[in-house]
């Protein structure tokens, strides 16, 4: 993949995620993080409502389906170490109850938030 490429890609996921911030503070979220950077790994979306601390994927693609089929094993794993991480070292983080989502783009669609997308265990 070229450079150009590659930039592309990333100011496409970089709207994605802008879109996805703003479509969960509609329906009631506070966004604590955007590309919340760990030693293990980065998340996209690091969000709360209520006692729920969501860590939130988002991916982009030309449709919603293969958005969802984006979301592999390895970046599952990925989150969980990440979001361990983060829970360790914000110990007022670590009382809430962790929650994995995906947030699926396509064009011309509004996001489509996955609640509960995963667990640790599968």
């Amino acid at each position: 993949m070229s450079a150009g490429a590659r930039f592309g890609a990333w100011r496409r996921g970089l709207r994605a995620e802008t879109l996805c911030c703003w479509w969960l503070r509609l329906k009631g979220y506070r966004v604590l993080e955007r590309r919340a950077r760990t030693p293990v790994g980065e998340i996209d979306i690091l969000a709360r409502r209520g006692k729920v601390l969501a860590v939130i994927e988002v991916k982009q693609r030309k449709s919603r389906e293969s958005a969802g089929a984006a979301v592999s094993e390895h970046q599952r794993r990925r989150l969980s170490r990440a979001a361990r991480w983060i829970l360790a070292s914000r110990p007022r983080l670590a009382r809430l109850s962790l929650r994995y989502d995906a947030m699926l783009v396509a064009p011309w669609r509004l996001p489509r938030h996955l609640p509960g997308a995963w667990t640790e265990d599968g």
